[in-house]
């Protein structure tokens, strides 16, 4: 069996190679650092756990690789500007937007996308970095025209997630929409098995499918969605495995990142079998509590990084056969987890009675 090289070697590497080891395929996470790979061969695979990496020798050796499976796909999601220009290409509902160029009127902007509009930076950005509310058309905005779109501001109801593999041949499965608690910027819950997201799962597998056949991709991506009543609009797209459906790796018979490595060794797909009802908590700027694992029902996942404030260090999942039946889980990890967690936990309470 080929190798398969993944472009970067953080937290998705890392349980690429985890869940590579069932099918006893060789995945190999790649640090955009590393020393160029001396024995890569014209058979090994390459994919990515990230859309956009820095120029580095190692980095310039597995992107010409002609196994490069999505080459062409991700420079064109990695940037907003074209992301958005494909969603309306294929007539996928997204949010209003406009690009921000350097003659761009700012107070035009305002008037025809509504104020505050939010700047996004094109490339780079996450856990809310990169963006910025815009209220004003006296604001300096130097730094980011040329270099950024806005997008009208939606009052949406919830945010939802829905994650599709695909294969080469365009075989298609999903997993049901997610439930997700974002705080300032960072995804801070994922919840999956909620009735009432059912009358959404065949608007949202239609949105993303028409994507990915269009795009001729192969394995797993994500899409970000707003509802906003019973419709739903794109956020934002990730062609790559998601913070999102981490809950995946214990509450589905092929999580994620199985089906991931599937689709880009082309060996067979299959539908995902879910467990019931799942909750994936995100682990935030926290020190490793070895009580978490003492709760029954509860498996941590840590990613082995230095603690620091915002940074995602961990995830903690769990399931059950019905959502309200998680809150037995819900109240064990009360004590165990820090003040900021306790609205996390309320949100997902009130979702699951």
């Amino acid at each position: 069996m080929s190798r398969i090289f993944v472009l970067g070697a953080g937290q998705l590497g890392a349980m690429l190679h985890y869940s590579g080891l069932p099918l006893n395929l060789q995945v190999v996470p790649v640090d955009f650092d590393a020393e160029p790979i001396a024995d890569l061969a014209d058979s090994d695979l390459v994919t990515a756990e990230i859309e956009r990496w820095p120029d580095t020798p190692v980095t310039r050796q597995l992107a010409a690789h002609p196994n490069f499976i999505n080459a062409k796909v991700f420079g064109l999601m990695a940037d907003r500007l074209s992301q958005k220009a494909t969603l309306d290409e294929l007539q996928i509902a997204t949010s209003p937007w406009q690009s921000l160029e350097r003659d761009t009127d700012v107070a035009s902007l305002l008037e025809q996308l509504g104020s505050p509009c939010l700047l996004k930076r094109r490339t780079g950005g996450y856990d809310g970095r990169g963006q910025l509310w815009l209220d004003s058309p006296d604001t300096d905005l130097s730094d980011w025209q040329g270099a950024a779109i806005a997008e009208q501001k939606i009052p949406f109801d919830e945010e939802v997630s829905i994650i599709g593999v695909r294969n080469a041949s365009g075989e298609m499965h999903f997993y049901p929409l997610a439930l997700n608690l974002h705080l300032n910027g960072i995804l801070r819950a994922s919840l999956v098995g909620l009735e009432r997201l059912q009358a959404l799962q065949a608007e949202a597998e239609a949105m993303l499918g028409r994507l990915m056949k269009h795009l001729d991709y192969c394995g797993v991506m994500a899409m970000e969605l707003f509802r906003v009543g019973d419709k739903l609009l794109v956020n934002e797209v990730a062609p790559r495995v998601h913070n999102s459906g981490h809950w995946s790796l214990s509450g589905s018979s092929v999580s994620q990142f199985e089906w991931h490595l599937r689709a880009t060794a082309g060996l067979p797909l299959a539908p995902a079998q879910v467990k019931g009802a799942c909750l994936m908590i995100n682990l935030i700027g926290s020190e490793r509590n070895e009580a978490w694992l003492s709760v029954p029902a509860v498996e941590l996942w840590w990613y082995g990084k230095s603690v620091r404030p915002g940074r995602k260090l961990g995830h903690l999942n769990t399931c059950a056969a019905v959502p309200a039946d998680l809150s037995t889980q819900v109240q064990a990890l009360r004590p165990l987890l820090e003040e900021d967690y306790q609205s996390v936990l309320d949100w997902v309470e009130k979702r699951i009675s």
